[in-house]
């Protein structure tokens, strides 16, 4: 099976207030088949500090239904670990969510860089501050 390459990111939202505004997109790039959601979960960091984790499986039917739009198969990659870990990192009043994707654009091209005998020697996630930076300084 040909998989692209993976990533995850945290989305947090001040004041827990997650409107949904990105859903359309997620579902839009998942339906074109740009990626992949393999995995996604939820933090909840109240005022005082108290953190709960949850699974989609786990929300409420209201707080999971915006979610039920996105194209995605939940396979738990997330550990308890890694969402420890993320936990530390949201600010105190803060939701987010945790997603898992694949790039699925770019399974074929490494299949045909495996066909070529080709080999991935590097590949770096370059942050968007860092580019919109560069780009300002060049004046675009």
């Amino acid at each position: 099976m040909d998989i692209g390459p993976v990533e995850y990111a945290v989305l947090a939202f001040p004041g827990n207030r997650f409107k949904g505004a990105i859903l359309p997109e997620l579902k839009r790039l998942t339906e074109d088949g740009t990626i992949r959601i393999l995995d996604l979960a939820f933090i909840k960091r109240d005022e005082q500090g108290t953190v709960r984790v949850l699974e989609l499986d786990a929300l409420d039917v209201d707080e999971a239904a915006p979610f039920a739009e996105v194209n995605g198969e939940i396979m738990g990659l997330i550990s308890d670990e890694d969402l420890t870990s993320i936990c530390e990192e949201i600010p105190a009043g803060c939701s987010a969510a945790v997603i898992v994707w694949e790039h699925r654009w770019a399974a074929p091209l490494l299949r045909a860089l495996a066909d070529a005998d080709g080999i991935l020697v590097a590949r770096e996630h370059v942050p968007h501050s860092v580019v919109t930076a560069d780009l300002a300084a060049l004046g675009l």
